[in-house]
């Protein structure tokens, strides 16, 4: 079979114009870039709010093993086969970050048979949202550094400015850094740092503010620093707010592309889900629910980071209410979580697959703590046998679910037409009773315990008295109705990578919290988890390279 970028270079794809027309957007409606991507006007959003909405769909998964699970391919390929049988459907998925698709995890426009196109162009410059993003982020770390230059009429605190810096690449070296440097006429020494775009209050912003005037009050919500009387200094005090919507305005409006089978998909914002809230923007989902009667959309990593973000941040927030959710597994990663070596993954091993089910399982809990009714996608490899397959199968039974196997990465919407079948059938049951799982008005430290503990299943959360007497700050300052942003790594329900399947009574330490106050949640930061990745021993870079065609090879 040919590979990704083969069989995205090969697509038929058709005017945006066109794709536009299916769901009923006029022409002077979309802003093109180019043939096949397009932002769709603010007007025509704004002419769609109070209308009737479709169901909402979401897609998670296990936790993320290096064997893959598939959770963008398995939304792709459920958005087409809903367009298959006859629904009118389409996807919203997150943009891809520069930074992992030079790293170790690659792009983010699915795979095989089940892609959303351009693939090439969504993985790398796309529209220019998150360079906007990274733009606006560095404008206000330029205004904060330029009034302490020029007097500090504010009267920072130099040691206490919270606002970072950030870049749309995995770059370590940058975690922490001194500047500026080099006498008087460069400013104050201070420390400082980057994190990768994707982890920037800007960016997650972008993806919950419902229009223009909503974004412009929200970045003048973000706090920058705080004053020597630790009364807080915002975004408006430096009168940023303005500047750094004109350089979004573009940016919050969703970018309109297609699926393969020429299927209407939103590719819009792109926060991680291991340190920031890990959904797309509420724009392009809400904008959906209003062309679509299915709308199929993802969250960040396994169920544990991406799925509770959005339920508890994203739906909360939006008011949105989810009629079903798909939680994707492959057998390779159920054999990994049940102490398969990766290089081993390739022999049959039932017990294996039996041990791994216990992470499956898990998620399956916790999704429906939520209210919301669960299938399980079983992404489809060629090595998986039989056996091993029937086995998730009846573990799922046992669990009130049903698994489907689903090849849509060799057959497209072929592939996904039982999934899409089991989809309708949930929603139409209409037995979703979505309720997050905490309510607004507990305390910030019982709201992170509640996820350590519901969750992630872990004995409590453990924090130094200086991180409790910040969160009880933040509460007599108004802040303590926000939800929590559990920054942890992605690859346990612990907060050591190492410790896969479904441990129980671990303790999670919360090492520092930041308050994002324009987004509307507090970040919790566990265990080791870096804010700004690193590269790995070999960077997907090193392989990426343009052919004698100048075309593009390596990208994945």
């Amino acid at each position: 079979m040919a590979s990704d970028i083969e069989i995205a270079r090969a697509a038929k794809k058709k005017p945006i114009m066109e794709i536009g027309e299916k769901l009923g957007i006029p022409a002077e409606h979309l802003l093109p870039y180019g043939h096949d991507k397009a932002k769709v006007s603010a007007d025509f959003i704004a002419s769609k709010k109070g209308g009737k909405d479709g169901k909402l769909i979401l897609v998670t998964a296990i936790n993320p093993t290096p064997a893959g699970e598939g959770k963008t391919t398995t939304t792709v390929g459920l958005g087409d086969g809903l367009n298959r049988i006859g629904k009118k459907a389409m996807i919203c998925i997150r943009e891809a970050s520069l930074g992992p698709n030079f790293g170790m995890k690659g792009g983010a426009a699915g795979g095989g048979y089940a892609q959303v196109v351009p693939m090439e162009d969504m993985n790398l410059h796309f529209t220019g949202d998150f360079h906007a993003i990274t733009t606006a982020h560095s404008l206000l770390s330029a205004m904060i550094d330029n009034h302490i230059y020029w007097g500090n009429e504010l009267d920072i605190d130099t040691r206490r400015v919270a606002w970072r810096r950030v870049v749309d690449m995995n770059d370590r070296s940058l975690r922490q850094i001194v500047s500026p440097l080099g006498g008087p006429a460069n400013g104050f020494p201070r420390e400082s740092g980057f994190d990768i775009t994707v982890a920037s209050e800007v960016m997650a912003i972008l993806c919950l503010a419902t229009d223009l005037k909503d974004l412009q009050k929200r970045l003048g919500d973000i706090i920058v620093a705080y004053r020597r009387d630790k009364s807080p200094v915002f975004a408006r005090d430096i009168k940023a707010d303005g500047a750094m919507a004109v350089l979004l305005k573009d940016a919050i409006q969703p970018n309109l592309v297609q699926t393969l089978e020429n299927n209407p998909a939103f590719v819009h914002g792109g926060p991680f889900a291991n340190i920031a809230h890990g959904c797309n923007s509420v724009v392009a989902t809400t904008t959906a629910l209003k062309l679509c009667d299915y709308v199929v959309t993802e969250a960040g990593f396994g169920a544990d980071l991406g799925a509770e973000k959005f339920f508890d941040i994203k739906c909360r927030k939006a008011g949105l209410k989810p009629s079903a959710a798909v939680v994707v597994a492959t057998i390779r990663a159920l054999k990994m979580n049940g102490g398969v070596k990766k290089d081993d993954l390739g022999a049959e091993n039932v017990d294996a697959v039996k041990k791994g089910c216990a992470n499956l399982g898990r998620h399956i809990e916790n999704v429906k703590q939520f209210g919301v009714p669960v299938v399980v996608a079983i992404n489809h490899f060629v090595t998986d046998t039989d056996a091993e397959v029937q086995a998730v199968k009846d573990y799922v039974a046992g669990q009130g679910a049903e698994a489907i196997l689903c090849q849509h990465w060799a057959k497209g919407s072929e592939g996904t037409v039982d999934l899409a079948n089991k989809v309708v059938e949930m929603v139409e049951a209409g037995t979703a009773q979505f309720s997050p799982l905490y309510p607004d008005e507990m305390p910030l430290f019982e709201k992170i315990d509640t996820v350590v503990k519901r969750i992630y299943r872990g004995s409590e959360a453990i924090a130094d008295k200086a991180v409790r007497a910040q969160l009880h700050a933040w509460e007599e300052a108004g802040y303590g109705n926000l939800p929590v942003c559990m920054a942890k790594t992605q690859y346990s329900f612990s907060t050591d990578p190492n410790l896969r399947g479904a441990p129980t009574d671990h303790v999670v330490p919360v090492r520092e919290v930041r308050l994002s106050a324009g987004a509307g949640f507090v970040v919790a930061i566990c265990g080791e988890i870096m804010t700004m990745p690193g590269l790995p021993r070999k960077p997907a870079a090193e392989s990426i390279m343009l052919n004698e065609d100048g075309q593009i090879e390596g990208l994945f």
